[in-house]
């Protein structure tokens, strides 16, 4: 497989806030998602959850299924459980012939709490890290045995979300726990992407491409917003995250440093539709990978 340009409906229905582009019907979504020339999406909320019915609503557009997120618990269930817990998405993604598997630790995450600003986060205490390591790795291991491969994306407002964060989890996971590289949490969290995927480049089995505008996450910092504040913006001002080619990230730098890499990459820029018109942002992130894949050598 080579490098392939896919979506998360994100930028058409928000999958924290439903209301946000709640009245979008996925047949819109899909349809402008195929015209900006994306061949592959994620899972979100307003998708059939069985495989039928999702491969009925994928197939006029020409979609692929990319895979989509499963929050876990590790921090309170152990493997097996979470493990049982996990078999209907598991099914789900086995049957639709994808084996990307997304998971972030969500037992005591804020993002998706608008009262709770990001400076409140969690932080994992130093004993801590070994054994949600562990079981984590337990977890990553069943799934390689029916073929998925978990791709772990630090967040914004979760224990994984800074630089230190991302590099205790690594070290201390084996090597059935991948990363997905996500450019705009990465900047976000004080990590440069483009070193990320040097470093990291063999355990990278998924990439999420969101550009940041800097002046809106240094508002947020200063006023102590929560997440969902700051990818919203307030009043008429756009929020933190846009897609490529319309913030601060360097994707041909992140690109090159990708060398070899084969899947995925995906275009994941939550904003307000109706301050951001969908199927304009989504052509311009498109465009710009594009481009940047070709700069890099890897298109």
């Amino acid at each position: 497989m080579t490098i392939r340009i896919g979506a998360n409906p994100i930028g058409w229905s928000n999958d924290d806030l439903l209301e946000i582009g709640g009245e979008t019907p996925l047949e819109t979504c899909l349809a402008e998602a195929r015209e900006a020339g994306f061949v592959g999406m994620e899972l979100g909320n307003k998708f059939p959850r069985e495989a039928k019915a999702l491969k009925a609503a994928l197939a006029p557009f020409g979609m692929s299924l990319v895979g989509g997120w499963h929050s876990v618990e590790l921090l309170r269930r152990d493997a097996k459980e979470e493990f049982a817990l996990a078999k209907a998405h598991r099914e789900l993604l086995k049957a639709m012939d994808t084996s990307v598997f997304i998971v972030a630790e969500t037992s005591n995450a804020i993002h998706g709490n608008r009262a709770m600003p990001l400076s409140q986060r969690p932080h994992l205490a130093a004993g801590e890290w070994k054994p949600y390591a562990a079981r984590m790795t337990d977890f990553a291991a069943m799934l390689a045995d029916e073929g998925l491969v978990l791709c772990y994306h630090h967040h914004m407002g979760t224990i994984i979300e800074s630089r230190e964060d991302i590099a205790r989890f690594m070290d201390a996971c084996g090597p059935s726990v991948n990363l997905l590289l996500d450019t705009g949490h990465a900047t976000w969290g004080g990590s440069d992407p483009a070193e990320l995927a040097a470093i990291y480049r063999s355990r990278i089995t998924h990439v999420h491409c969101k550009d940041v505008r800097p002046a809106i996450i240094a508002k947020s910092k200063a006023g102590d917003w929560s997440f969902l504040d700051s990818i919203l913006g307030t009043g008429p001002e756009l929020g933190t995250y846009t897609v490529p080619g319309d913030g601060a990230v360097d994707y041909i730098s992140v690109f090159k440093a990708l060398t070899g890499y084969s899947g995925w990459v995906i275009v994941e820029a939550e904003q307000d539709p109706k301050k951001a018109h969908p199927l304009t942002y989504a052509r311009k992130g498109v465009a710009h990978l594009q481009w940047a894949l070709k700069e890099a050598g890897l298109a």
